[in-house]
């Protein structure tokens, strides 16, 4: 009996995986793409969609969870083992880039639905965490900024929230936009320029 309940576990676990990638892909394609439109590309009927997502809204709001999963990961593989706040900072935006473009076009689908204050709750720990390296580097020296550190990370959030809707507007493109992000990052935190591309250079090699 208790094989039998992992099984159906594992194979309603492996359903809902495949609904996700499948919504993702199909939301990246038609932001209004509806619950059928999913249900065919996945090859099931609706009502097994609604049995993993009760609203078109849950089923959004869960991609996203699952992106600030991602970014948080890939935020804290960037900078760990990096001493220098400055070289850290750099490394935790091209680490993120990545997967913030991978989500751009779902963060500003999403902001019909699950809002940018509900976005902005996911993401507080990562804040947190750049707001925390941010401090260790005003006190070293490494970085300036009039602001305190954890206003300083709210604009670095903005900032980089920003530059995906500009790559979305076709102002910037988009394999130039992760190193455009961590200069601008570093540059909003008093990093000289020359420091800037130097360290951006070192982090993307």
């Amino acid at each position: 009996m208790a094989g039998m309940t992992t099984g159906n576990t594992s194979r309603a676990d492996a359903n809902r995986r495949h609904l996700i990638d499948v919504a993702h892909a199909e939301l990246l394609r038609d932001p209004d793409a509806s619950m059928d439109q999913i249900a065919r590309a996945a090859g099931v009927v609706r009502r097994t969609v609604y049995g993993h997502f009760p609203s078109r809204e849950a089923l959004i709001g869960t991609l996203v969870d699952e992106a600030v999963r991602t970014l948080s990961a890939a935020h804290a593989a960037g900078r760990a083992g990096v001493a220098d706040p400055a070289e850290a900072l750099a490394r935790s935006v091209l680490a993120i880039w990545p997967i913030a473009d991978r989500y751009r076009l779902l963060v500003a689908l999403a902001q019909r639905t699950v809002t940018m204050t509900g976005i902005r709750e996911r993401l507080a720990p990562v804040r947190d965490d750049c707001a925390e390296l941010i401090e260790r580097g005003l006190a070293a020296g490494a970085f300036s900024s009039a602001l305190p550190a954890p206003a300083l990370a709210h604009v670095h959030e903005q900032m980089l929230f920003a530059l995906m809707e500009a790559v979305n507007d076709g102002l910037l493109p988009a394999h130039e936009a992760g190193r455009s992000a961590a200069l601008t990052v570093l540059a909003a935190s008093g990093v000289p320029a020359a420091r800037a591309e130097t360290l951006v250079a070192r982090a993307s090699a």
